[in-house]
């Protein structure tokens, strides 16, 4: 039997993995580059893409205190004590390898999208806030654990290209840290279960709202970063085994949010979102890039 998920064990869980994960220093990095054009022809929208995300970690606090105005005090900690600034060398250390490859970074987007305000506007009411604190943790572990696969194919496909130097010293280390950061998540959404904190009303919202509001990581309900998430899967090859992912991705999210639907492997809203993106990257629709204060519903 698992042992109980408490208030101070998870604060212990975060404490550790501060002290054992440090913000990766830069000069840590061996920024030696065998073949810069090969790499940017082979994996520009990958590196473009993670290197834009880890960068936008203001706009994603900003996010959790308009969805979570009585954010916990463990929540604080990890954001703001531990996640926060390994996020933020990870963005330094992808926006230094871009300028070695000689690409042009795209800048970070910094819009709230109209329908957290309003989520945020309603959580200040004790039931809706449960509902988007589940939301939350639901999210973080689904964008950790696309991090952490997209990381892992990366540094496979640079080590077998020769590049051994930036998949060792930049891409490893940060996907090593991606972990533990999808583990707070996990280990917090499994205890809102495990305390029973939402009521099945709050249960069947949250399912209603995730089902009509997903989204991939760093797409931010902009068709443009929908089409770069598809070449994202196809640089990774990832295009080509949706279903896999699906589940890599979404199986916790079906194992808490969607317990009573018996056989289900991952909910259906991350398939269509993956065939979304790729049928979007592989078509012939062109997207202008968003302003990085753009408005979004």
């Amino acid at each position: 039997m698992a042992a109980k998920i408490t208030d101070a064990s998870l604060k212990s869980f975060v404490l550790n993995l501060g002290d054992k994960h440090p913000p990766i220093e830069l000069g840590s990095a061996d920024r030696t580059v065998n073949d810069p054009e090969a790499v940017r022809a082979r994996f520009s929208h990958v590196i473009d893409y993670l290197a834009r995300v880890e960068l936008e970690v203001d706009r994603n606090v900003l996010e959790l205190l308009t969805i979570l105005p009585n954010v916990s005090e463990v929540d604080r900690i990890f954001y703001q004590d531990v996640w926060y600034d390994q996020e933020m060398a990870h963005g330094y250390l992808l926006d230094q390898l871009q300028g070695d490859l000689g690409m042009e970074p795209q800048p970070p987007f910094m819009t709230i999208p109209l329908r957290m305000k309003l989520l945020g506007a309603l959580a200040h009411w004790e039931p809706i806030h449960d509902i988007s604190r589940m939301l939350y943790y639901l999210t973080g572990a689904s964008t950790e654990r696309q991090a952490v696969l997209a990381y892992s194919s990366l540094i496979k496909e640079l080590g077998e290209m020769g590049e051994r130097a930036i998949a060792e010293t930049v891409i490893h280390p940060i996907k090593q840290q991606e972990p533990g950061h999808f583990a707070f998540y996990r280990m917090s959404a499994e205890k809102m279960v495990q305390d029973e904190a939402l009521k099945p009303w709050q249960m069947y919202v949250a399912r209603l709202l995730r089902s009509k509001s997903f989204t991939m990581v760093g797409v931010d309900y902009v068709n443009y970063y929908q089409k770069e998430f598809g070449g994202v899967l196809n640089e990774l090859g990832m295009d080509a085994e949706l279903e896999i992912y699906a589940k890599e991705i979404g199986r916790l999210e079906a194992k808490l949010l969607w317990a009573n639907e018996k056989g289900m492997d991952f909910p259906p809203y991350f398939l269509k979102a993956l065939r979304e993106s790729v049928e979007m990257f592989q078509g012939n629709h062109s997207f202008e890039p968003p302003k990085p204060n753009q408005f979004v519903v």
